[in-house]
């Protein structure tokens, strides 16, 4: 009862704040849980959190015309779908044809295959894959981005496989989305990158790092260790100020811990803490 009476709490707090200059959605992985047992349940809970904008794909098994009338009822906008990477490689059309089934102008990949570690051969592929899925969605009127996860910082040359990356990927097809985290894990300052690559992040998922947690380059953490938006190491509030500078365009709370419901209200009542300049 003390958790729900909190949830309750914050939800009312976010309701009597001023809006956002700048519009916070969340990553649908979030209520993964949640989803399996209820789907027109979650989509109100989101809704109910003052939530507009979303991050998803697919429609947990639902009828695609019923799922679209039930984000429609909630007042949801799906922003941005993700795409497979080996789909992108056979058949890029299908990325395209469901960013257009929900209306969405950006899809986005979040991880390329590879063995234990991300290596050159690794990135060529990836830059060959995207760069031509990329080509079709541009031509399609949808902007194309790579979530990275922390790998792909390995070191190559006299800097590492991000930076290839950022090199080789053209910015006419291929832009970014930021993990935060994912930024953090393996050693690198997000506002740092923000700052070195403006205009290339054109989406962020917003998630904290409980401080002390170990980083690797891996891409992988133990999703228990993502805490309350302000609370952990990430350094949040800079990177939201450095952001909006950077040119990022939309934001969504990927909050992967079991404690999900409980803590995307209290993040969106800390963002709602920090200046709006």
């Amino acid at each position: 009862m003390p958790g729900i009476k909190k949830l309750i709490f914050f939800m009312v707090l976010l309701m009597g704040t001023s809006a956002f200059s700048q519009e916070i959605g969340v990553q649908f992985y979030t209520f993964r849980e949640q989803f399996k047992k209820d789907v027109p349940g979650t989509l109100q809970l989101i809704a109910k959190m003052g939530i507009k904008e979303v991050e998803g794909g697919g429609s947990y098994g639902l009828p695609d015309a019923e799922f679209k009338e039930m984000l429609k009822k909630n007042g949801l906008k799906i922003i941005s779908v993700g795409a497979d990477f080996d789909e992108l490689a056979k058949d890029p059309q299908k990325a395209v044809d469901e960013a257009k089934k929900y209306g969405a102008k950006y899809v986005m990949c979040a991880w390329v295959p590879h063995a234990k570690e991300f290596t050159i051969d690794d990135a060529k592929k990836a830059v060959e894959v995207f760069n031509t899925a990329g080509k079709l969605l541009a031509a399609n009127g949808i902007k194309f981005c790579y979530h990275a996860h922390g790998y792909e910082f390995r070191p190559y040359g006299d800097s590492n496989l991000f930076d290839y990356l950022m090199k080789e990927l053209n910015p006419k097809y291929v832009n970014f989305e930021m993990d935060v985290f994912w930024m953090k894990h393996p050693g690198q300052d997000p506002v740092a990158l923000l700052e070195k690559y403006p205009h290339r992040f054109l989406l962020m998922h917003l998630k904290d790092r409980k401080p002390g947690t170990p980083g690797n380059l891996d891409g992988n953490a133990d999703v228990e260790s993502n805490v309350v938006l302000g609370s952990g190491d990430v350094g949040i509030a800079a990177i939201m100020k450095a952001a909006k500078k950077a040119g990022v365009e939309h934001y969504f709370i990927e909050d992967e811990s079991s404690r999900s419901v409980e803590q995307v209200p209290q993040s969106l009542a800390y963002l709602k803490t920090l200046p709006v300049k």
